[in-house]
């Protein structure tokens, strides 16, 4: 099995293990069965469309980790409420974890998943996410992708390879980088572009833009571009921003 196939999955179950031979840690584990006590109640809809929500968790991340957490967790309530969205968080972390929550149509219950996550040390694995995106949206079509992240420890060109199969399947990525990192800068912006998605550069003092630009990628991702137009014609600047970058 490839190593970019390797990620825990709650979708029928709590995981037993992250790679070959290796245990995820006891906190890991008690994460995800907390997420699926929360989310066996959602009740199973029809869905206009599917959002893959990524997250770098490494320690790197730390310094601005509550207040990311805080951001993402509006992102996801204001998700919910876009109606007939389903959304998916994937995080990784540690020495090779990485793990995937069900599918679910209730944003609370993924907001309350992000405070029970800490980051950890290790090396990115961007590769396994952009692997799972392609994974399911062969399964039922995902409508999008979004990462945030602030550096890339991983073979740039395999990353491309990745990306430009997500491209090929209609599937755009919206990166969001924290910090300057410039290797991460040129990476992410390839990811974006062979995807034919959109990059975001974020500062300390961006936190509103970060939140109105989550929300325009959750009404992308549920009504599709007419949607992001209807959005803008009210004035909303993270839709507007997002169109901008779309082109």
């Amino acid at each position: 099995m490839d190593d970019d196939r390797r990620m825990e999955t709650t979708r029928s179950r709590a995981p037993t293990g992250t790679s070959a031979g290796t245990a995820p840690a006891t906190s890991a584990r008690s994460e995800i069965s907390a997420f699926l006590g929360a989310a066996q109640a959602t009740r199973n809809v029809a869905t206009a469309g599917r959002l893959v929500f990524a997250l770098d968790a490494t320690m790197s991340r730390q310094p601005t980790w509550d207040r990311a957490c805080t951001i993402q967790g509006e992102m996801f309530t204001a998700a919910g409420n876009v109606g007939r969205l389903a959304m998916q968080l994937v995080y990784f972390r540690g020495f090779g974890e990485c793990a995937a929550s069900k599918w679910v149509d209730d944003g609370e219950a993924l907001a309350r998943l992000m405070t029970r996550i800490d980051c950890r040390g290790g090396q990115t694995q961007i590769r396994k996410v952009l692997r799972h995106a392609i994974d399911e949206t062969r399964r039922r079509k995902v409508q999008a992708l979004v990462y945030i992240g602030d550096c890339v420890e991983e073979d740039v060109d395999a990353l491309c390879a990745r990306a430009g199969e997500l491209g090929l399947l209609g599937v755009p990525a919206f990166i969001f980088q924290e910090g300057a990192d410039a290797h991460a800068e040129t990476a992410f912006r390839e990811i974006a572009r062979l995807t034919r998605g959109a990059y975001f550069r974020l500062d300390g003092s961006s936190a509103r833009e970060l939140a109105d630009l989550l929300k325009a990628a959750a009404v992308y991702a549920a009504a599709g571009r007419e949607g992001l137009e209807r959005l803008t014609r009210s004035g909303d600047g993270g839709a507007k921003r997002l169109l901008q970058h779309l082109g």
